[in-house]
């Protein structure tokens, strides 16, 4: 299944081939990607466009950790949708309501499988 038109993710990772791994098996399903190591840099690239989903590990280089991040993410997109991908513990207190956690080493068929759903929600139209 491909990731329908102009769906767009950004990739918040700072350990750059698990970055890589990511972004590769996003775009190779069709996504449009963008690319953050700190979850400052991935705040800049949502002001410039805002994706339609947002895959994030937990803790990054920075000020800001990943829950952080998909909450800020949430407050300017509600219907955004958030993946979370980290060797850290997951804490359903801080996840944003309807996004995916999955531990690390991720399983990329399945994460990618989240993301076509969280985008195919957004891109449905009301009948």
């Amino acid at each position: 299944m491909n990731a329908p038109a102009r769906c767009t993710a950004l990739v918040a990772e700072d350990e750059w081939l698990v970055r890589i791994d990511i972004v590769e098996a996003l775009e190779t399903a069709g996504f449009t990607v963008r690319e953050a190591e700190s979850a400052e840099h991935a705040l800049l690239l949502i002001a410039e466009a805002l994706p339609q989903v947002l895959v994030t590990d937990i803790r990054l280089g920075g000020a800001l950790d990943g829950w952080s991040l998909a909450e800020e993410y949430r407050r300017g997109h509600p219907a955004g949708g958030v993946v979370y991908a980290s060797a850290n513990v997951p804490l359903t207190t801080r996840q944003v309501d309807g996004s995916f956690f999955f531990s690390k080493p991720v399983l990329m068929t399945a994460l990618v499988d989240a993301c076509l759903g969280l985008c195919t929600d957004q891109n449905q139209t009301p009948t």
